[in-house]
């Protein structure tokens, strides 16, 4: 496998697990950090060397430039471009910080499924599983094809209120309804492909991925999925009815929220960053996005580490 310099870029084969192979040209590297700190500008100025020497573009979003206007440090090649912009830009993504940013990436990458690479800056990561340290190794992995990809599943959220569509969303971890802080229990009514599930009546929902299970989901008392699994999760946040427990539904389901309640102040998230106020029967419309996210994998690592490490379960 060619592995230098080459007017085509570098040929890249991914090895899935199920013998599945994905083979792509880079050309361009694309960039996204989190706010703006010392150290990250520095693993970005390291980054674009290693980068340059090797004849890869780099692209870097415009939080970058402030850096390094703020800093004084050089950024070498790269070049600047807005964040929605990468998907029609970039071959691989490079995600530096913690799940937030990842979150906020999987929104701009549109319907292409590259490989997304993040590395550690957050207290608490299940998506970034890469620390500064083994980001140039994990690099020249990619280059080799010596690595796993794990896809995971994303959602589709539309809200319609009548016959207009008011609201349209992409979401990594989960789709949230809740009431105000003055408000009283809020009225949700539920279906999957038309079959109608209930009502429930509790403080909100929360309309989860598998990924997203380890989040509000799992706060709320709600189960921990395996992020693969082909698995929507709902569960009520503080339910009136104590039978109201977390319900686990097929993610190639058409689900239906429409809020029933009149009075009260309610407003639904999409993955904790995008809201959007909601009135009564107002119908959010969920579905599995044909778009996933192509996580890289560390290749010493597996999800029950993560879970180990992040929630200090024993050895």
């Amino acid at each position: 496998m060619p592995s230098g310099k080459s007017v085509h870029g570098l040929h890249l084969t991914i090895n899935f697990r199920k013998n599945r192979t994905l083979s792509t040209v880079i050309n361009c590297i694309g960039v996204t950090v989190k706010a703006q700190q010392a150290e990250t500008l520095a693993t970005v100025c390291r980054l674009v060397e290693w980068l340059d020497a090797r004849g890869l573009q780099s692209f870097g979003c415009r939080n970058i430039e402030e850096l390094q206007i703020e800093t004084g440090c050089e950024r070498g090649a790269m070049r600047i471009a807005a964040l929605e912009d990468f998907s029609q830009i970039v071959d691989v993504m490079i995600v530096l910080g913690g799940d937030g940013t990842m979150i906020a990436t999987a929104r701009t990458l549109g319907s292409r499924e590259i490989p997304v690479l993040g590395i550690n800056f957050g207290r608490l990561g299940y998506l970034t599983e890469f620390h500064t340290d083994g980001m140039i190794p994990a690099l020249e992995s990619i280059i080799r094809g010596d690595y796993e990809l794990k896809p995971r599943v994303m959602f589709d959220a539309e809200v319609w209120r009548g016959r207009e569509r008011m609201l349209c969303g992409r979401i990594l971890n989960d789709v949230v309804i809740s009431k105000g802080a003055l408000a009283r229990i809020i009225e949700i009514e539920g279906k999957m492909n038309d079959d109608f599930i209930g009502v429930f009546r509790a403080d909100g929902l929360i309309v989860s991925t598998p990924t997203g299970s380890t989040a509000y989901n799992l706060s709320a008392g709600g189960p921990l999925v395996y992020p693969t699994m082909n698995a929507m999760v709902l569960t009520p946040i503080c339910p009136h009815t104590l039978s109201n427990r977390p319900l686990v539904i097929p993610d190639d389901a058409a689900l239906e929220i429409k809020l029933k309640t009149a009075t009260e102040e309610v407003a639904m998230t999409l993955d904790g960053q995008i809201g959007f106020r909601l009135e009564a029967d107002d119908r959010i419309v969920i579905t599995k996005s044909q778009t996933r996210l192509n996580l890289v994998q560390p290749p010493d690592g597996n999800y029950f580490d993560v879970l180990r490490g992040k929630l200090r379960w024993g050895a």
